[in-house]
């Protein structure tokens, strides 16, 4: 008998290290073209498979007599060889290559492409390989985001009330989505244990719609004399609010399941947080239209420049000066999109609250609740009339007087011959004058100086609403609330950062606007709220300022 043995390569046995040990029988022929193209006749030796997870593909332990094994990403050692269909450059066919891993033959390309991690990683490039380009990408969104403005343009346009419309229909979308969201995730436990579950959730947006808009109401019809017929039925509101809160309260209870407590109580809770982001925050929000609709248009363009600005930003410089990750919530956003969103921001609050403040439209207050109203006149009020501002001197007194020099508009005063009392503008070349301070007066309509407030809020807090959106599509494993937008998803994807900043802007108004704007409009429409005991004590009290006058 003839007894021949390979050289060994390696120490482990066959399929171990690359070792091949052949006794006992004679050699076995070299392996044809049939053999080395069919992918079954090589065995694959990768990452060990967890329970359950189907196999990459076939594998046959036998190739005419060889054993080839092909090592996984972590196991690639110098000990290990795969047998290859041999090129011409790399020997004759049919050889053993003793080219590492990256030389593999296509099958074994194939078959490493397969592993989960490279998987993963091609799936990701594939995806966006196969998806839109990303300029295409921009122009659906562009020409979805022209729609947008044009349709709220025509709303806003067409009068208060249809505006109010607009906000009410957004809301019944925006809570639909977002209930939706659990709403799917637990389908089948739902729907076939928890009765009348959608049911009470619609009751109890309806029951805050009602309480959060009942008082706007209520004063809608306090100011306006037309709708005072209203005001018998007006005083029903508080009852009716809390009958509808009682009457869903009990349903709630009522529906709960014995084994299902825990569970309703979580669903019951996401509806509270959903009804907070919605109606909550979008509560005051038909009082800022009808304070002029500057207040609600406004802060809507605000956030719309933001995001659009925030976007190009980041496509364009992502990355590219500051590397490190921005959120962890949102992986997309950087950096650079955060700040050139709010430099964009600033800058276009600032012109175009000027531009707006020029109609009457947007300036004046109503408390008309009409279809089709006409051209509104009114007397603006002092926040829309330019004027001069002063700054205080001392922002400036830590400031460079070289930097300052460069803009314009300063004006450096000097005192003379040390008199504080009086002061002249500086002239060069006098001797008997002294710094003493800088001064800026700007020729600005007040209510930029509002933007800017709006702007910084728009800017640094209310893309925050965006990224809860995005973490609640995260813990869901959605990537956008709904698809009625191209290009954007849903409406809790456009609107996610729109409702805390209608929010911040009523705060805003009746902080640093409200209670310091006085004007004949103004007081009028005040008066028109005050019942009649309070009118007439309102005039005696005037006609008493006026005799003492």
């Amino acid at each position: 008998s003839l007894k021949s043995e390979a050289p060994t390569r390696g120490n482990g046995p066959v399929g171990t290290g690359g070792s091949i040990v052949e006794s006992g029988h004679p050699p076995p022929p070299p392996p044809t073209n049939a053999t080395m193209n069919n992918p079954t006749s090589l065995r694959r030796r990768g990452p060990r498979r967890a329970p359950g997870e189907p196999r990459d593909g076939p594998a046959d332990e036998s190739a005419g007599g060889i054993i080839a094994s092909v090592p996984s990403d972590d196991s690639t050692s110098h000990g290990d060889f795969l047998l290859a269909r041999g090129s011409s450059h790399h020997g004759s066919r049919g050889s053993l290559d003793p080219s590492p891993r990256s030389a593999a033959s296509p099958s074994a390309a194939a078959d490493d492409a397969s592993t989960p991690s490279r998987m993963r990683r091609q799936m990701s490039g594939g995806a966006v390989a196969n998806d839109e380009s990303r300029w295409r990408k921009v122009a659906t969104r562009a020409a979805s985001g022209i729609v947008m403005i044009s349709l709220f343009a025509a709303i806003l346009l067409s009068g208060h009330a249809h505006v109010c419309a607009l906000v009410f229909v957004l809301e019944v979308l925006l809570f639909r989505e977002l209930v939706t969201v659990r709403y799917h995730a637990f389908y089948d436990r739902i729907d076939s244990t928890i009765p009348l579950f959608r049911t009470t959730q619609w009751m109890w947006f309806f029951v805050s719609i009602f309480y959060a808009y009942a008082d706007f109401a209520v004063e809608m019809i306090k100011s306006n004399t037309s709708l005072h017929d209203l005001l018998d039925y007006a005083k029903w509101a508080p009852w009716i609010s809390f009958s509808l809160y009682a009457g869903t309260f009990v349903m709630t209870v009522a529906t709960m399941q014995a084994g299902h407590i825990k569970f309703q109580l979580n669903q019951l809770c996401w509806t509270i947080v959903v009804l907070c982001l919605t109606v909550g925050q979008l509560k005051y929000i038909m009082h800022n239209v009808y304070n002029g609709l500057i207040w609600f248009t406004l802060p809507i363009l605000l956030v719309i420049t933001n995001d659009i600005m925030a976007y190009f930003s980041g496509i364009t410089c992502g990355r590219k000066f500051i590397h490190r990750k921005f959120m962890e919530l949102s992986p997309n956003k950087t950096w650079e999109g955060f700040i050139g969103g709010g430099i964009f921001t600033v800058v276009v609050g600032w012109y175009l609250s000027r531009f707006l403040s020029r109609f009457t439209w947007m300036t004046c207050p109503t408390n008309q609740f009409v279809l089709f109203p006409g051209a509104l006149e009114c007397e603006a009020e002092n926040i829309f009339h330019e004027a001069t501002t002063y700054f205080p001197s001392q922002m400036f007194e830590l400031v460079p007087r070289a930097l300052i020099r460069l803009f314009p508009n300063f004006v450096e005063m000097c005192s003379v011959d040390g008199d504080p009392n009086e002061l002249t503008a500086c002239t060069s070349g006098a001797t008997n004058q002294k710094h003493y301070r800088w001064e800026l007066a700007l020729s600005i309509v007040p209510i930029q100086l509002h933007a800017i407030s709006l702007s910084l809020f728009a800017s640094l807090v209310a893309p925050f609403g965006g990224f809860l959106a995005s973490a609640i599509k995260r813990a869901y494993r959605i990537k956008d609330f709904d698809s009625i937008i191209p290009g954007h998803g849903g409406l809790m994807d456009r609107f996610d950062c729109q409702l805390i900043t209608a929010l911040a802007t009523w705060v805003h108004y009746n902080t640093f606007v409200k209670i310091t704007t006085v004007s004949v409009s103004k007081l009028l429409y005040m008066y028109k709220l005050l019942g009649e005991e309070q009118r007439k004590a309102f005039l005696e009290k005037v006609a008493e300022i006026s005799r003492e006058g």
